[in-house]
């Protein structure tokens, strides 16, 4: 009695081995946990923003007579600057890695670049975000900001025509000397033109001698250039230590994309 050993039909084997997903067409970006990712990172970071501003971690000077220095854009502020960029984006980053698609039949190699790049991209989408929020607030400081020049060119003004005994200012005249004041602080040929008319019209405002007139607009061109100096210093500093912290927030979503990846293939079907 002899045994027969067939093999199973190409019908018969569709239905013992389970056929392979191919991910030779798939796409290597998984846009919903990207823009899931992103929409975490963004909220963590205005949360985490609002709480530092909450403590006073803020490089933004609450008074608008006193320019931005060293000082005000303070050390601590930086870090929370930092630390926020670093939980927010890796968290974000996390969940884009955790919550993307699994690549079965992809290189490990390739896993860990699609990981990176997703992550990297949840950072991107996070902060163009971000920007865009605040876009209107950041319109809202820009005309605060002018106000606020606008007010110390006022204060500058006055300060040439102040006298022994107080006098009522004419505003048209303290207008046209701000305007004059302000052209001056430029290096332009008209500048030295500029502070012989205002000495000028401090000598006869205020009654000075020509001599203490000149003395008193050369002081107060040489204030008003300091402190336009101080502020863009600060606002120089800043902005390097806001690169810093993007910089870092871009490493760590990607960073951390490529370690939720890797729980995310790790999980077994029950």
């Amino acid at each position: 009695m002899g045994i027969s050993l067939s093999m199973p039909s190409s019908t018969e084997r569709r239905f013992i081995d389970p056929p392979l997903r191919s991910d030779e067409h798939s796409s290597g970006v998984s846009w919903g946990a990207v823009i899931g990712g992103a929409f975490v990172a963004a909220a963590i970071s205005l949360i985490m923003l609002a709480l530092g501003a909450g403590f006073g971690l803020s490089a933004v000077s609450p008074w608008s007579n006193i320019p931005a220095s060293a000082t005000a854009v303070d050390s601590a502020a930086i870090a929370w600057l930092i630390v926020t960029q670093v939980l927010a984006c890796a968290l974000g980053g996390y969940l884009t890695g955790r919550l993307r698609t699994k690549w079965i039949s992809v290189h490990t190699d390739e896993v860990f670049f699609r990981d990176t790049a997703n992550g990297f991209l949840a950072w991107a989408v996070a902060l163009v975000m971000t920007v865009t929020f605040l876009a209107s607030t950041a319109a809202s400081m820009a005309g605060i900001r002018t106000v606020e020049q606008e007010g110390a060119g006022n204060y500058h003004a006055e300060r040439l025509f102040r006298s022994p005994a107080p006098q009522p200012m004419d505003a048209a005249l303290q207008a046209e000397a701000g305007r004059i004041l302000t052209n001056a602080l430029r290096p332009t040929d008209s500048a030295q033109g500029d502070r012989a008319y205002l000495a000028r019209l401090v000598a006869a405002k205020t009654g000075m001698t020509p001599a203490e007139a000149e003395q008193r607009v050369s002081q107060v061109v040489q204030d008003a250039r300091q402190a336009e100096d101080a502020a863009r210093r600060a606002a120089s500093k800043l902005l390097l230590w806001i690169f810093v912290a993007l910089l870092t927030g871009a490493f760590s979503a990607s960073f951390a994309a490529t370690i939720g990846g890797r729980q995310r293939d790790h999980v077994k079907a029950l």
